[in-house]
């Protein structure tokens, strides 16, 4: 299968490397584009388009840190920042504007109450995503990397 334009939602973690260079390496192939997005959840006492400064400086160091790998991998790749009241819906309709083959998504390995947890945004998109989606664990804690 051809994947020819794959959307990657970073968040800051240690998987965003890999699933940044994952996505490079499927997109090389079919001379696609990877576009690499940080979504900005926030709250609902604010409007959606508000100015959350320290957000947004993050969320541009994280893209150009993706943007930096992409290059490194001689792949197209467009960046954006997205502000929305949930992470999830905002990936799943970001898959469907750009029409996206593929989402790949990284998930760090964290327990919660003693259980593995994935949190709400992973089993959202996994539920509604219009395409296939690859998810990318982390190692555990003390596993090698």
């Amino acid at each position: 299968m051809i994947y020819s334009k794959l959307l990657v939602p970073v968040r800051g973690r240690k998987v965003d490397d890999d699933i940044v260079k994952s996505a490079c390496v499927l997109a090389r192939r079919a001379k696609g584009v990877v576009y690499i997005v940080h979504v900005i959840q926030v709250s609902r006492t604010l409007p959606l388009d508000a100015e959350v400064t320290p957000e947004t400086r993050s969320g541009e160091d994280m893209l150009a840190n993706a943007e930096k790998i992409a290059d490194v991998m001689d792949c197209q790749a467009e960046t954006e920042i997205l502000q929305a009241r949930e992470v999830g819906p905002a990936i799943v309709d970001e898959a469907v504007e750009r029409g996206v083959d593929m989402i790949i998504m990284g998930l760090d390995y964290k327990k919660r109450f003693g259980e593995f947890d994935m949190g709400d945004t992973v089993p959202y998109v996994l539920r509604n995503a219009p395409c296939r989606v690859l998810l990318w664990r982390g190692p555990m804690e003390g596993e090698e990397e």
